[in-house]
């Protein structure tokens, strides 16, 4: 069992930027790529970047040049800076965690921008 807890996520205006972060507990050791998805009401939840163990990143079209992940394998965390924020950027935002065949998800974050 994986355990994820999401900070970071607030409300700010057009162009501005926050940090997101995640820690995860529990199995820690089996953890494979950490991502961050992200979802709107009514719509289905996407992803927005996933980093692998070995650091390989990828990234939604939409924030690419704008968002960066990392990892602290170390520290067990993972984050999502993000820089030049729109107000379709708006959404929850959710930490995964891929174990195996399995993947753990946070509770989510708000994170609003205003125009």
């Amino acid at each position: 069992q994986v355990q994820l807890v999401e900070s970071g996520g607030g409300l700010v205006q057009t162009g501005e930027s926050l940090r997101l972060s995640c820690a995860a507990s529990g199995s820690i050791f089996s953890i494979g790529t950490m991502s961050w998805y992200r979802q709107t009401p009514g719509k289905q939840r996407e992803l927005v970047a996933r980093i692998t163990s070995g650091g390989s990143t990828n990234y939604a079209d939409s924030v690419k040049g704008r968002f960066t992940i990392s990892r602290d394998n170390a520290k067990n965390t993972v984050s999502l800076q993000m820089n030049s924020l729109k107000p379709e950027d708006t959404a929850v935002y959710y930490c995964a965690a891929a174990v195996v065949l399995t993947t753990y998800w946070g509770q989510g974050t708000q994170v609003t921008v205003s125009s």
